[in-house]
């Protein structure tokens, strides 16, 4: 396992680097990716352009000017989004207060959507495993179908326009001055957003669940513990769930990852000031510093869920063993 976590570790530091380096190129080196035209605005005199890029070092070798941006990536104290050089060319802000400051925001509408929809979707897909072709079976089946085809954009919208503007029992959209996200998820303006996730997300989970608990439901060793007198509940829980969970775990990790990085639509649907949403503001104001930290983050997340998912694999399933 040690070793195996070493080569992990190892492929992970490599995925960021490429990322990085890709990063880098889109909007450093590329013709349409000046930061200098960018940051002088109109009609930029020549002298205007070589003063910007002398400020920001923009005619320094290309492995120097990567080796700025990439050695703020580097996790220690004092590298990272070193306030130096990853700062918003807009508003001269640190890339890391701001960062810090909308990644809470996300991570609340992460946590509440990732309860929600597994509180909704696995008993959902266990009793639909267990009535199979019953009517709770094709109820389920129905909302999964209609559930995965809900884009989240008109979803959230149609929750909106629905519960605030005709029912008025759901607050308005937006973060109230000098509130956080706990004062604000505490007024209710997260439970829309919360559910705008969870319906996709648990429809799609409501199928996996199914399929994987109608395969290991017919496999020999569920129908030897039940000769052997087992209850149906210990057989259920115990035996199949537990076998037919891992593919869950994988979809999890990876979708918390994801989620995590930035909810873009939903931050945007719901005027959430996340990482998302953040990340957008930064793209539209062609913002290279905070873009990159942004991307450079949710690329992190990703390995880290990988490696997390196969150590939890290991611990779920007996039979996988890393070496």
């Amino acid at each position: 396992m040690g070793r195996y976590l070493i080569r992990r570790v190892l492929f992970g530091v490599l995925v960021l680097f490429v990322i990085s380096m890709l990063t880098f190129l889109i909007f450093m080196k590329l013709p349409a990716g000046d930061p200098a035209r960018r940051l002088a605005g109109r009609q930029p005199t020549p002298e205007i352009l070589d003063q910007i890029r002398e400020n920001y070092g923009l005619n320094d070798s290309f492995l120097t000017q990567y080796w700025r941006f990439a050695r703020g990536l580097i996790p220690l104290p004092g590298f990272f989004l070193n306030e130096e050089i990853y700062y918003s060319w807009a508003n001269r802000q640190a890339v890391k207060g701001e960062i810090a400051e909308a990644f809470q925001y996300t991570a609340v509408l992460t946590a509440g959507a990732v309860v929600l929809w597994l509180a909704i979707g696995i008993p959902i897909g266990i009793l639909s495993a267990l009535k199979r072709r019953s009517i709770a079976d094709r109820a389920a089946m129905t909302f999964a179908l209609v559930g995965v085809s809900f884009p989240t954009f008109w979803l959230g919208y149609l929750l909106i326009f629905a519960f605030y503007y005709k029912l008025g029992w759901a607050p308005p959209t937006g973060v109230e001055i000098g509130d956080g996200p706990i004062e604000t998820a505490l007024k209710g303006k997260y439970l829309l957003a919360w559910i705008t996730l969870a319906v996709t997300s648990a429809a799609f989970y409501t199928r996996v669940v199914r399929g994987n608990m109608l395969e290991t439901l017919s496999e020999d060793y569920i129908r030897t513990a039940r000769a052997k007198g087992l209850s149906d509940r210990r057989v259920t829980y115990k035996h199949a769930f537990r076998a037919s969970v891992t593919p869950v775990v994988t979809m999890l990790g990876l979708d918390m990852a994801g989620l995590l990085a930035g909810a873009v639509i939903t931050e945007q649907v719901f005027v959430l000031p996340g990482l998302g949403r953040y990340a957008i503001r930064a793209l539209e104001g062609q913002d290279f510093p905070p873009v990159m930290a942004v991307t450079l983050l949710a690329a992190l997340f990703i390995v880290v869920a990988n490696l997390v998912v196969d150590v939890i694999y290991a611990a779920l399933d007996p039979r996988v063993r890393y070496t």
